[in-house]
């Protein structure tokens, strides 16, 4: 059932997300200070492309804390905010209603994705 959720969610907007993400980490990498942040983004759009079976756990310290405060600053805000457009859109039908919530779960990651990993 993840591969066909996958499937559809790239067909029907997942990769406009992943394109955000991958377009986000491209701007952070133009500078040598940014390019932690830049990887950071190229795995977040990773799994932006396909999130169904996975699970973010979040954590991390002091490092994560500040980071995550900076990328709020300069670009999680944009993501975040996107991201719970599109989920609210999505939610609005029942059969929209998982894909609204990966967008959720998405938009919490573009908010705090220092400190987080993937569960599969």
């Amino acid at each position: 059932m993840k591969f066909i959720g996958n499937i559809i969610w790239v067909i029907f907007g997942g990769f406009i997300m992943f394109l955000f993400w991958l377009i986000v980490g491209l701007l952070w990498c133009v500078t040598i200070a940014g390019i932690p942040v830049g990887v950071q983004c190229f795995k977040m759009a990773k799994i932006s492309l396909f999130p169904f079976g996975k699970e973010i756990i979040y954590g991390g310290g002091a490092g994560s804390l500040l980071l995550n405060i900076l990328w709020i600053i300069f670009g999680g805000i944009e993501l975040a905010a996107t991201a719970l457009c599109i989920g609210l859109v999505c939610c609005v039908t029942i059969i929209g209603i998982p894909f609204g919530l990966q967008y959720f779960k998405i938009a919490k990651l573009a908010l705090l994705p220092f400190g987080a990993s993937v569960k599969r």
